[in-house]
């Protein structure tokens, strides 16, 4: 099924461009090869060395009483601490290109910058970048390219943040004869974007929906669940709603514009799946 998904196949085709050989650029489904050869004694033996408690967050949020505490440390309470740590080196950014023919009817193409690590100080400059750039229907990708030009049904751009690195992604689909015009599109967007950063009112709209989704986010159990266990697990501290909105109004068109500059002033990988023919 994923082979069939060729807007899935151009972000790992994306990671393995930017990270080659590290454990970044591995696809998370693995390889048809490596699928093959997996047998029960590896599953287990996989489990028994990266499922201990040291890798582990149970998190929970809502109405919650002791019994349920109790259930949870009888059905956890079996596993064992392996003293053995895995070392992961910090990958290095590379700009690579890579593609792929495929039976499909449009052309997929994939942009990666080099971004923020988790728990960056930076990181509300960088997600307004983003939101502005491409993170909405509103925003400069969106209104460029679809609304004004009509190159791509779907353009748009995240951030994936990693314990020691980031990558900002900017991702379109096209008709494959209007391909070069795409891509020559994208690249004026970011051009005019490092030239002339966001207006003051890009900057306001963008710390507003910031605050209200945290905000709505909070109202949700699983959504306390989820934030919740990602602070214990990965950052190991857990920040007031007063202080994330400190944060988010401290971002100025300076640090926006030192932002911008920062991530795109290099040359980005690239991953395209383009038709056969």
């Amino acid at each position: 099924m994923y082979e069939d998904t060729p807007d899935d196949i151009v972000h790992d085709l994306l990671a393995e461009a930017t990270y080659g050989e590290h454990p970044l650029g591995y696809p998370i489904l693995g390889t048809e090869q490596h699928l093959h050869g997996f047998t029960k004694e590896t599953i287990q033996n996989y489990m028994e060395e990266h499922y201990i408690p040291d890798n582990i967050v149970i998190s929970v949020a809502g109405n919650v009483d002791k019994t349920f505490i109790t259930v949870v440390e009888k059905l956890f309470s079996h596993l064992k601490t392996n003293a053995k740590r895995i070392k992961v080196d910090e990958p290095t950014f590379l700009a690579n290109e890579m593609t792929r023919n495929k039976d499909t009817e449009q052309a997929h193409l994939c942009l990666g910058y080099n971004g923020l690590a988790l728990g960056d100080k930076d990181t509300y400059e960088l997600v307004t970048v983003n939101n502005v750039l491409g993170g909405s229907m509103s925003s400069r990708l969106f209104q460029e390219i679809r609304e004004k030009r009509g190159l791509a049904y779907s353009v748009y751009s995240y951030h994936t943040s990693f314990l020691d690195n980031g990558l900002l992604t900017i991702y379109a689909g096209t008709a494959k004869d209007q391909l070069t015009l795409l891509q020559e599109s994208m690249m004026e967007t970011i051009e005019q974007f490092i030239k002339d950063g966001i207006t003051d009112q890009e900057l306001k709209n963008s710390k507003e929906q910031l605050k209200g989704n945290l905000v709505l986010g909070l109202e949700s159990t699983n959504s306390r669940m989820s934030r919740n266990a990602r602070n214990e697990l990965l950052l190991n501290r857990h920040r007031t709603l007063d202080e994330i909105i400190r944060e988010i109004d401290q971002v100025s068109q300076r640090s926006i514009q030192e932002m911008i500059y920062s991530v795109f002033k290099q040359s980005p990988s690239l991953a395209l799946i383009s038709p056969k023919e």
